[in-house]
């Protein structure tokens, strides 16, 4: 079994990172002008690691099987199931695939994901 590169470097690296940011689809977009950047930091075995940001706004997504670790910022995350679950750093979160969410993001929110 591999250990995934979690250790202190990666989440240093996962914070101070320049992300290139791009508008969200305008199809996903419910509220505001959301950006999104994205990078990928390692991958070890079949798990990519990488950090993703997100400014201000609500979208909607579907999502890939993953794990998350928020690092800064805030949001609301909606599952189709009802549930909300406020994020903010340390929080620590699973998408499954195919699941239908919703981002309602006060302060840009930086994570880092394992997919």
């Amino acid at each position: 079994m591999s250990t995934l590169p979690l250790d202190a470097a990666t989440v240093l690296q996962a914070l101070e990172i320049d992300l290139e940011h791009e508008p969200v689809d305008a199809d996903q977009v419910v509220a505001g002008s959301p950006t999104t950047g994205v990078a990928a930091l390692t991958e070890i075995d079949d798990w990519e690691v990488g950090v993703w940001e997100i400014t201000p706004g609500t979208v909607t997504d579907v999502e890939v099987d993953e794990i998350f670790i928020v690092l800064k910022g805030r949001a609301i995350l909606r599952r189709d199931d009802g549930t909300e679950t406020e994020l903010v750093p340390g929080s620590v979160g699973r998408l499954e695939d195919g699941e239908e969410t919703e981002w309602e993001v006060h302060e840009t929110l930086r994570k880092i994901y394992i997919v």
